[in-house]
C-alpha cells in the first residue's frame, strides 16, 4: 500500500491532524510533552490494525460495511455505497476492545469513541457475536493476538467505567430491595426529562407502540402511541367512573389518556422523581387533578390505595426480578377487587428457552454477554420467557385471559427513536453528554436488532382476579 506524503494520525479528542512524514519527530513538540508517531510508527500501527480487521471480518471489500481509520484510510464494502462505516478512530481502539475480548468491552469501545459507526448501527450489532464464534477457533485468537499486541498501549481516550452501575447503584443492598430498586430506576429515567423529550412523542410514552398502518415509523411514531393507549384502555375495558392504577407510570402518558378519553380515576406510580414532577405538571396543565395523579411510591406499598378496579403495568415487570415475580403479583392481586383486571405489558426473552449446553454459564461469564444492559442502561434488570410471567401470575390467584405479542411493532418503534435521537446528536450531547448519547443509540438500535431477529419479544398479558367464575371481558378481543 503505497502512502501519501501527509500522514493523518490521531492527536486526542481533537481529531486527526496532518503531520508531515519529512518532518523532525520532535519538531515544535514543547518540552517534556510526548512526541508525536513518527511515519514509520504510523504505518505500523496501520498495518497491524487492517490485519486484525481482516481477520476479525473478512478481507477488505468481502465485507458488507466500510471501515475507516485513524488516519483516514477507507476499506470500502463488498456494496459500494455502505449502510454503515465502523470508525477506528484511534491506533489504540482495537486492542482495547479486544483485549481481553467480551461483549461488555466491544461495547465499552463504542461509548468511548474508541470505534464509532457512521450510518445504520443497527445492522452492525451482530458483529459481536461474529467476533465472538471466530475467536472461538484457537488459531484465529492467536493470529488476531499477534497483531493487537503489536498496537500503541494508549490510554482510553474516556473513562466511561467510572459510570458501571457497579460503582453507584450495585454497590450497596442486596438486588431488588426498595432502596436498591429506587435506585436503579433513578440511574436511567433521572438523566433528565429534556434529554428523552428529544427523542419520544410529544406524550413521552417510553414503551412501545402500536402501528396500524404500513407507515413510516418515525413519521407514525405519535399516532402509534396513542394507538397503544388506547390498546391497553380497551383490553382493560375501561369504563366512566373505574379506579385505575399505573404501575411504573413514566410521565403519565396512560393515566391522563385515561382520565382524559375514558373518564377514570387514575393513579400512577414511579421511583423517578424526574418522571413524577413533569406527570404532576402535566396534570394539572391538563385540568384534571381531581381525578388523575402521579406518586413516587414502591409497588410493594400498594395497600393504602386499593382496591382498584383495573390496574395496568406497561414495560415495568423488567424491573422486578425474575425472584421477587411472586412478590409482585400478590401485591397487585391485593390491590385489584374481585373481577378486576390486569394488564401485564413486558419484555421477555426467547432466547433463555433454548436449550443451554455444559459450560454455556461459563462462556456467558467471559464474554460479559448483557453486562452492558446490566451496568450501563438498567441496572438489575433481568429478563425471563413468558412461561414464568404467566405462570407466576396464576400462582398468585390470576386467570389468564389473552396474550398479544408486539414484537414487530417494538423493532418500529425502537427505530423511530434511533432516528429522532441521531438527528438531535448536539443536543442530546448539550442537555446530558457524549458517553449517555453514545449509550442510549447502541442499546436502542441493539434491542431493535434483537425484536427484529427474534430473541426478544414484548408481551401484554391480560390477568382477571376471580370472581365466581365472572370475569369483566369480553367474549372475543376485537381485533
Amino acid at each position: 500500500m503505497s502512502e501519501p506524503d501527509e500522514v493523518r494520525v490521531w492527536t486526542g479528542e481533537q481529531g486527526p491532524a496532518a503531520v508531515s512524514a519529512a518532518a523532525p519527530a520532535d519538531a515544535g513538540h514543547a518540552p517534556g510533552e510526548p512526541l508525536p508517531p513518527t511515519r514509520d510508527a504510523v504505518r505500523d500501527a496501520l498495518d497491524h490494525a487492517r490485519h486484525a480487521a481482516a481477520i476479525l471480518f473478512g478481507a477488505p471489500g468481502t465485507r458488507p460495511f466500510a471501515i475507516r481509520y485513524w488516519t483516514g484510510h477507507v476499506e470500502p464494502s463488498r456494496t459500494g455505497v455502505p449502510s454503515a462505516t465502523v470508525v477506528i478512530a484511534r491506533p489504540g481502539a482495537l486492542r482495547r476492545m479486544l483485549l481481553p475480548p467480551s461483549e461488555l468491552s466491544i461495547v465499552e469501545a463504542l461509548m468511548s469513541g474508541d470505534v464509532d459507526v457512521d450510518g445504520d448501527l443497527e445492522s452492525l450489532i451482530g458483529m459481536a457475536e461474529e467476533i465472538r464464534a471466530r475467536i472461538a477457533s484457537p488459531s484465529i485468537a492467536a493470529r488476531l493476538a499477534w497483531h493487537l499486541f503489536r498496537l500503541p498501549s494508549e490510554s482510553a481516550p474516556s473513562p466511561v467505567r467510572a459510570s458501571r452501575a457497579a460503582e453507584t447503584v450495585q454497590r450497596d443492598g442486596h438486588a431488588h430491595q426498595p432502596a436498591r430498586d429506587r435506585a436503579a430506576i433513578r440511574y436511567h429515567y433521572d438523566v433528565g426529562n429534556d434529554f428523552y423529550a428529544l427523542w419520544l412523542d410529544a406524550r413521552m410514552v417510553y414503551s412501545c407502540a402500536v402501528y396500524e398502518h404500513e407507515v413510516d415509523p418515525e413519521e407514525g411514531l405519535a399516532q402509534a402511541q396513542v394507538a397503544k393507549l388506547d390498546l391497553v384502555c380497551r383490553k382493560l375495558g375501561l369504563r366512566p367512573g373505574d379506579r385505575l392504577l399505573d404501575v411504573g407510570c413514566g410521565w403519565g402518558a396512560l393515566v391522563i389518556h385515561a382520565a382524559e378519553h375514558y373518564g377514570v380515576n387514575a393513579v400512577g406510580i414511579t421511583l423517578s422523581d424526574a418522571q413524577a414532577a413533569l406527570a404532576s405538571e402535566r396534570i394539572a396543565a391538563a385540568g384534571i387533578a381531581d381525578r388523575c395523579r402521579v406518586e413516587i411510591r414502591d409497588y410493594r406499598a400498594l395497600a393504602p390505595l386499593g382496591p382498584f378496579d383495573r390496574i395496568s403495568s406497561v414495560g415495568m415487570v423488567e424491573h422486578v426480578g425474575i425472584a421477587k415475580l411472586p412478590e409482585y403479583f400478590a401485591a397487585l392481586y391485593a390491590a385489584l377487587r374481585p373481577g378486576g383486571l390486569l394488564l401485564n405489558h413486558g419484555i421477555v426473552s426467547v432466547n433463555a428457552a433454548r436449550p443451554a449446553g455444559p459450560w454455556s454459564w461459563l462462556e456467558r461469564r467471559l464474554w460479559k454477554r448483557d453486562a452492558f444492559i446490566d451496568q450501563y442502561v438498567f441496572p438489575d434488570a433481568r429478563l425471563t420467557t413468558l412461561a414464568p410471567v404467566i405462570a407466576l401470575g396464576e400462582a398468585a390467584g390470576f386467570e389468564t385471559r389473552d396474550v398479544e405479542s408486539l414484537r414487530e411493532h417494538y423493532a418500529r418503534t425502537l427505530r423511530a427513536w434511533v432516528r429522532r435521537l441521531e438527528r438531535r446528536r448536539d443536543d442530546a450531547v448539550r442537555l446530558a453528554d457524549l458517553r449517555t448519547y453514545r449509550t442510549w443509540r447502541l442499546y436502542m438500535s441493539a434491542s431493535a436488532w434483537g425484536f427484529a431477529q427474534g430473541s426478544i419479544n414484548v408481551v401484554q398479558t391480560l390477568f382477571a382476579k376471580p370472581n365466581a367464575g365472572k370475569a369483566e371481558v369480553p367474549l372475543r378481543r376485537s381485533l
